[in-house]
């Protein structure tokens, strides 16, 4: 006869937590308790939870489970970047990067286990989309990525922003649950200023976003400022065309009143000419924005090429000179295949599955 899987503890409420001690003859505030060890203290297990007596944390472990992920690969890169490869409980393995610097220590992390975009400049879009990712999975993430922060460099985890595996629009609850878990008091209290979610452009679930009121970062990653070069390298603006994409932003910058980051990855003779730089200074009149644009990583498979740094630049002068605010994103951890568009699950943990 088979036992029924036990529950995720982290998916439950603080009230289910209290009215569980309740019906075992227990104080309610020791859902309090437990709820606390899960999410503010970051418990991976009920012996952690020494305030309680051995024999409720017998009573936890005979009736719930702590999915916790498990860090299974550590690279580290020359110029100080750290890949993770992270083990989640069905075996699936997704990573994350810490990228340090002398002004901040930023946390990239997953959203889902693969993606289901298929942009072609992305190797992640290369893997099939197995599943999203739950918030506690996200959470985790965060908290690995921030004792490496703190042991490895010495510094507090400052920024996240969710650029790692997958798109996080189309993992839009657990997403903002999981965000919700960080920047709570109850949980991590991150500020939510200090976070970035970046889409390929769901237009219908950006228009979500200003109706949830969310108060982190949006950033877009666009790449092209017309619909035939977009829909060649990404094939989601067939269904999100850029005026829909406009449409969408105005509605979100309307209510929420956030200014937006646009991602623009420069390649080599197809997106790096003035013509090029003065579409997107023309998209970006829609509403308050800022450019990224971001050194293209060669993947395997495809034959994209990094674009000049002569054409960078003048790609670069030439939106400044439109009063765009620019900045140029030099590539983090090449070598350890870290970088944006490089993360495709080359690691250890992969390769001994």
């Amino acid at each position: 006869m088979e036992h029924p899987a036990k529950t995720d503890i982290r998916t439950l409420p603080e009230a289910d937590l209290e009215t569980f001690f309740k019906d075992h003859g227990e104080k309610a505030f020791r859902g309090r308790q437990v709820y606390e060890w899960i999410w503010k203290k970051s418990a991976r297990s009920f012996e952690e939870m020494t305030n309680l007596s051995k024999a409720i944390r017998s009573q936890l472990t005979e009736h719930f489970v702590i999915n916790a992920i498990v860090l299974a690969d550590q690279q580290q890169s020359e110029d100080g970047t750290v890949k993770s490869a992270f083990r989640l409980h069905d075996n699936h393995v997704v990573e994350g990067v810490l990228i340090p610097t002398s002004q901040r220590m930023t946390a990239c992390i997953s959203s889902q286990v693969g993606c289901s975009l298929t942009c072609k400049f992305c190797a992640t879009g290369k893997l099939k989309r197995i599943r999203n990712l739950q918030a506690d999975e996200i959470y985790d993430q965060v908290v690995t990525i921030k004792q490496q922060a703190e042991s490895l460099y010495q510094q507090p985890l400052s920024n996240i922003v969710f650029m790692g595996m997958g798109e996080p629009l189309l993992n839009y609850k657990q997403v903002l649950k999981g965000i919700e878990k960080i920047t709570s008091d109850e949980g991590l209290g991150m500020s939510p200023k200090r976070i970035t979610v970046s889409t390929a452009g769901i237009a219908k679930m950006i228009r979500q976003l200003g109706d949830d009121q969310t108060r982190f970062g949006l950033a877009i990653s666009l790449h092209a400022a017309n619909d035939k070069k977009r829909s060649q390298i990404m094939p989601i603006n067939d269904q999100n065309s850029l005026e829909a994409l406009a449409e969408a932003l105005k509605y979100y910058y309307k209510a929420t009143g956030s200014k937006l980051t646009y991602e623009y990855i420069i390649f080599k003779g197809f997106n790096d000419t003035l013509e090029d730089a003065r579409e997107l200074a023309e998209f970006c009149k829609h509403v308050p924005s800022k450019v990224n644009i971001i050194e293209y990583n060669p993947i395997d498979g495809e034959s994209f090429l990094q674009a000049d740094t002569e054409k960078v630049d003048a790609f670069a002068n030439y939106l400044q000179a439109q009063d765009i605010v620019v900045k140029v994103r030099r590539s983090r951890g090449k070598d350890i295949d870290a970088a944006c568009g490089q993360l495709a699950n080359k690691n250890a943990a992969t390769e001994k599955v």
